[in-house]
């Protein structure tokens, strides 16, 4: 569903009810503008965004926000005094920590400065409450695993206590909700398996005599590596295995890289890369570019080279890149899309932003130039080629692109990785392709979790693209095959291998997977096979394997797929009700295809979230994509002064036309209150059939109430004597009481109080006020 719409079902009940006022959410840098969108537009909460120039002793920006979202990676650097005022901030109510794997120890004692400063919130009781979110909480080391999980409990759990104790009380503190599993309340499975269709393509002559040079590029490059100094060899790797990455994308992507490195080496380098190496802080999204501006930064005067005879090399990778007209990887996109996704809208992922530029310039081509969009970090995309053969430059803000694309304004979207999390896709879109492959297995599982989540109603369908000549291809070959013997492990065991892949890749070891690209380069292809198992050994081995089982098996989870006498009611079931507290105070709301237009009354301007007047807002979660206000329900500022408005009045009897039978609605309360003086109280109702009177619970007394909505009520009590109204409540009353205890209200001592009673009209006065 999402780690943020999980969030705000956790939240939004919580705050609702008073139980939170200090919210602290710490994200990823490039997610926390999504946290805020996403809990504000779905969940009406708002949180604040942390800024460095919002925080100084002046401003006291820890005091005079109650809820904030905050940059986990900005925040953890103690620069300027800010942990000191954060730490002297009151206490936050809840905590919640986003791809919380981040947060990491190890036996030698060294602790990622994340995991400190949740350490020190929680040591200063600063942390009332705490939910941690990550796809993998185990990385490989029981060390870091418990070091994580002491964050929720220090008492219970710390890596020097004994790990079968600890397991025994996981299952209090973890929760695992596995995709697979996930269903509606009425059992449906929400997720259907994802069907993959592996498709190939030949390079020309020109790209294969391209693909042998940059290869031999690439084994001089690492050769003449290995006489450097270690932080050089760093260096000069790094660009080494982003150059080989962007020669798997495109000729195009890497190309770009090499015409910039050649201008550096003749003194040409334009200012923007003067600029990056000026930069204290990465402002890059592109691999290469990072791997650029890490070497700017170190090699200011331009003298570490890549081999020797760098330039001579450089010169003739750059002819050959030129050579090349035509790239059979987008034309190979192309025929995907008419062949298999015809008419359809299309999702396409690539890591680099030059085969981004290619692939829009062949689909603006073929398509029109109104058809694509494109996602990346820079909001920016320089090199795209029009028809006409002008090249320009398109922008577009990441928000904007994904709403023309789920609105249908744009069939295709092009995304590099700056799209592979944080981002729904799934309303409308249900195809993907991966025109590159990232060497981590993990990304692919991101960017199908785009289209794969709840609200897709359609099996979401995906191609992968490679050409098997390649020694990228077969590496992913080979990491298919052990990834499926993984898969087999899992199964013979558990019923979810698909979902519980992920921790096992989430266990390899940083920099594994580069490692085991890169290093096939040398290999031949003979010998290949051997060399890869040899690397592999331990890649979701036993070990591996019986932590994910152990993991799972000490792990809760939210199964609904057996739940029964679930109430048949969901967020339209208010519709009426807020209709008529609008009309009781004097506005005509405008309801048009389940969409609400009104003014807000004057009584609820008390709330800086609540506007004067909305348009289009609706309760219906299946209208949210074109609602322009989002969704309303319990939670929402405006719902909640109806209620308190209607929670004011006293009992109230009404006369109802063409009613069958009394209803009376009582309100079910303990006259003891709970340890945080929260008042419990449940309705029943009494109604009368031809049985008798009969006692329903509160949701069939909302259902009674809505279908009696646009009926006339009237002061006109026609022949009706009180003493019968009297009496008839006496007895409705007693028929409650005595069903209170069948209804399992959790009561110390129960006490019922009359709310509304509805009799029917015999006579109704046309003229009389309604």
């Amino acid at each position: 569903m999402g780690k943020t719409i999980e969030a705000g079902l956790v939240l939004w009940p919580l705050l609702a009810k008073g139980a939170i006022k200090r919210l602290l959410v710490l994200t990823p840098a490039k997610l926390v503008e999504q946290w805020q969108i996403r809990l504000r537009q779905m969940f009406d909460i708002r949180l604040a965004i942390y800024t460095t120039d919002a925080d100084t002793p002046r401003s006291d920006f820890w005091n005079t926000q109650d809820r904030v979202v905050a940059s986990l990676p900005t925040l953890r650097a103690d620069n300027n005094g800010r942990h000191e005022r954060l730490l002297s901030a009151p206490e936050w109510d809840m905590v919640i920590v986003d791809e919380a794997h981040h947060l990491n120890a190890d036996e030698n004692g060294s602790k990622t400065l994340g995991l400190q400063l949740l350490e020190s919130l929680e040591q200063l009781g600063k942390m009332s409450s705490c939910i941690l979110f990550t796809g993998t909480p185990h990385r490989g080391k029981d060390y870091g695993f418990w070091s994580l999980m002491s964050l929720l409990n220090p008492q219970v759990f710390d890596p020097s206590y004994p790990n079968h104790k600890m397991l025994a009380d996981l299952p209090h503190y973890l929760i695992r909700n596995a995709k697979q599993r996930a269903t509606d309340m009425s059992g449906k499975r929400l997720f259907q398996p994802v069907k993959q269709y592996p498709e190939t393509f030949d390079y020309t002559p020109e790209e294969s005599a391209f693909y042998t040079l940059m290869s031999s590029f690439i084994l001089a490059g690492k050769a003449y590596a290995s006489s450097l100094t270690k932080a050089q060899r760093g260096q000069v790797m790094l660009v080494l295995i982003a150059l080989q990455k962007l020669a798997s994308s495109s000729v195009a992507a890497v190309r770009s890289a090499l015409e910039t490195r050649q201008a550096r080496l003749r003194g040409l380098a334009t200012k923007y890369r003067i600029e990056l190496a000026q930069e204290t802080e990465d402002p890059t999204s592109d691999e290469m570019e990072h791997a650029l501006w890490e070497w700017s930064r170190s090699d200011r005067q331009g003298k570490i080279l890549l081999m020797e005879d760098e330039a001579a090399h450089l010169n003739d990778l750059i002819d050959a890149a030129r050579a090349v007209k035509v790239e059979t990887r987008i034309q190979r996109v192309i025929e995907i899309i008419d062949s298999r996704f015809a008419g359809r809208p299309v999702l396409l992922f690539s890591e680099y932003k030059r085969t981004q530029a290619l692939l829009m310039s062949a689909l603006i081509e073929r398509y029109g130039s109104d058809c694509v969009g494109f996602i990346n970090g820079d909001d920016r995309l320089d090199g795209v080629m029009l028809p006409d053969g002008r090249e320009v430059s398109k922008t577009g803000r990441r928000e904007d692109v994904c709403d023309a694309f789920n609105a249908g304004n744009i069939r295709f979207l092009i995304s590099t990785e700056a799209g592979g999390e944080g981002i729904d896709l799934q309303h409308r879109c249900s195809a993907l392709i991966h025109v590159d492959l990232p060497w981590n297995p993990m990304r692919l599982h991101q960017r199908v979790g785009r289209l794969n989540r709840y609200g897709q109603t359609q099996m979401v369908e995906v191609v992968s693209l490679r050409n098997p000549d390649t020694i990228e291809s077969m590496i992913w070959e080979k990491l298919e095959a052990k990834i499926g013997s993984i898969m087999a492990a899992l199964g013979s065991a558990m019923d979810e291998p698909e979902d519980l892949l992920q921790l096992v890749l989430g266990m390899a070891s940083p920099g594994f997977f580069d490692e085991l690209f890169v290093g096939a380069v040398d290999v031949p292809k003979e010998r290949l096979s051997g060399w890869f198992d040899s690397q592999t050994v331990t890649f979701g081995g036993a070990s591996a394997i019986d932590t994910v089982k152990t993991l799972v098996g000490h792990a809760q989870s939210f199964d609904l797929s057996g739940l029964k006498d679930v109430p048949p009611l969901d967020l339209p079931d208010l519709l009426p009700f807020f209709q008529g507290a609008l009309e009781n105070n004097g506005r005509r709301p405008n309801l048009q295809s389940g969409l609400l237009s009104f003014k807000t009354p004057e009584k609820w301007l008390d709330h800086p979230a609540i506007k004067r007047d909305y348009k289009e807002l609706c309760f219906d979660r299946s209208s949210l994509v074109s609602a322009e206000c989002g969704l309303i329900g319990v939670g929402h500022p405006l719902l909640t002064r109806a209620l308190d408005q209607a929670d004011r009045h006293s009992a109230v009897l009404s006369y109802v036309e063409r009613l069958e039978s009394p209803i009376l609605l009582l309100l079910a309360s303990d006259r003891v209150t709970d340890g945080g003086a929260h008042v419990r109280r449940s309705a029943i109702g009494v109604i009368q059939d031809t049985t008798g009177l009969k006692v329903v619970r509160d949701w069939e007394i909302l259902q009674i109430l809505n279908r009696l909505d646009g009926r006339r009520m009237s002061g006109n009590k026609g022949s009706v004597e009180a003493r019968e109204i009297e009496s008839w409540i006496r007895e409705a009353r007693r028929v409650a009481v005595n069903y209170l205890p069948q209804l399992d209200l959790p009561f110390a001592v129960p006490e019922l109080k009359e709310l509304l009673l509805l009799w029917p009209s015999a006579e109704l006065d046309l003229n009389a006020n309604i």
